[in-house]
Formats: structure tokens, sequence, C-alpha cells
């Protein structure tokens, strides 16, 4: 899922990337709905508030949803800033970095929730912030590594895209595009994925209430920890490949026989 770059991935690559991130990115966004009454997985609606700020003049307002704004935006910069540099060095820690910066972001907010968190304005401002650079970062690098083709943090977009493509559908000409079935396979699993993550959050809200952002980074530690296993498969193969090919080298490899001399006559 992360080993991989733009067009080098496979569509499988791209539907495990797409389902997983979208899994934990709907959690998120019901989690901060249910706690916070706001939305931290994407910035549409965050335009239009800030535009009803601006509107009524409530500058302090326009202050912060401006800074959630520029988070949002700072974490999709750093995420590709970091993979355009790292890339050539280490693919995996290039792609992983991202998300474990998500991590950070989002233990911080379970473990101050859990502990510490007084329902105030303030505290709910920066939590919400916190996750809305989270949620930056992650979908940073799925489009980043992906060629944007998989963006997993909001559906606007990829609702418009189904809608198209179904409509191409209903002639057969289209639906006999691997190319068009494949993205369509990549959004729906992408759709199906985020809606079940929203209600396993809510469902699991209830029970864990904070610690539900637990649940969060560990469904993103499966995508590190699965693609880190793979990457370890993979050396171990090319190891004793790579051992097995001086064997046979070695095994071609004839020993020169000593001749005999004759014999020394003595008269």
């Amino acid at each position: 899922m992360l080993r991989k770059f733009s067009n080098s991935r496979s569509l499988k690559d791209n539907i495990q990337l797409g389902a997983l991130t979208a899994f934990s990115a709907g959690m998120v966004n019901v989690a901060s709905l249910i706690i916070f009454f706001a939305f931290t997985s994407n910035v549409t609606g965050h335009y239009a508030i800030l535009a009803e700020e601006i509107a009524s003049g409530q500058w302090y307002q326009v202050a912060v949803v401006m800074g959630w704004i520029v988070l949002f935006f700072t974490g999709n910069f750093l995420s590709n800033f970091i993979i355009i540099n790292l890339n050539q060095k280490n693919a995996y820690i290039a792609h992983s970095l991202p998300l474990i910066l998500e991590i950070g972001c989002l233990l911080t907010v379970g473990i101050y929730g859990q502990y510490y968190y007084q329902e105030t304005l303030t505290e709910t401002e920066i939590m919400v912030a916190l996750m809305l650079f989270a949620m930056g970062l992650q979908n940073g690098l799925t489009a980043s590594i992906s060629n944007f083709t998989v963006k997993t943090t909001h559906l606007t977009g990829l609702t418009t895209d189904l809608a198209i493509l179904f409509s191409m559908f209903t002639q057969k000409k289209y639906r006999t595009n691997d190319s068009l079935v494949g993205r369509a396979k990549l959004l729906v699993s992408i759709a199906v994925s985020y809606l079940s993550g929203g209600i396993i959050s809510g469902l699991l809200y209830g029970r864990l209430q904070f610690r539900v952002f637990y649940v969060v980074v560990f469904v993103i530690l499966i995508i590190l920890a699965y693609d880190y296993s793979r990457l370890r498969v993979l050396k171990l193969i090319k190891s004793r490949r790579i051992d097995r090919m001086r064997k046979e080298k070695n095994d071609n490899i004839t020993v020169p026989t000593q001749t005999k001399q004759p014999e020394e006559q003595f008269v």
C-alpha cells in the first residue's frame, strides 16, 4: 500500500490504501461530530462558515476557522513535501512518516480528551485544529502516492465521479472498459469504507468515549505494519534468491584435477 508510488501502483494497491484510510477518516469525522459538533475530515463546510462569519463581522471566529483551513492545507502540504524529498532515499519511510505524524495528532486528542478535557471552547478549537491537520496529512499522502487517484477524507468529488461513471455504464462500450470499471471499484470501496468507519465510530463512542481515537490509531498501525511485513518478506525472498544463485554458481565451478606424473625409471 505504501511501498509503491504514482503510476507503478496497481488497482489492488489503491483499493487497499483507499479502503483503510477512508475507514479511519470516517471514524474521525463521526467522532469529532459527536464530541465537538464539527466536521474534521474535510474543509468544505468550513469555507461556508468562514464566509458567514466574515459577513457577520465575527472576527475571532473568522480567525479560528481560517486557522482550521490553513492547518488542513498545511497537512496536505507537509505530506507531499516529505514524499517528494524522501521518496528517492526510502519510499516506505517517506510514505509512512505522514501517517506517523497523524497517529501522534490523534493520540494527543485521545489522551487529552480522556484525562484533561474540560469542554471549554478553546480546548475544543485546538483539538478540532489537530484533527484537521491530521486529516490533511492523510489526504495529502493518499493523493500524492496514488497520482491523485485516491482521496479518502471527503466524498463530494467521489460521489460526483461515481454518478458520472454509472451514467457511462448505461452503454456497453464503457462497461467493458477495464480502466473505468477499476475506477468505479476503487470509488465504491472508498465510499463503503468511509461509511462503515463512521457507523462503527458512532457505535463505539457510547462505550469508549475519547478512546475511540485509539481504535483509529490501531487501523493506521495496520497499514504501517502490513507494508513493513511485506518489505521484510520481500527482503528475505531476495536474500534467499541471491544465496541460491551464489550456490549454483559455486557448484558450476569445476575444480581442476591434478595430473599424475609418470613414475621415474631407475636403472
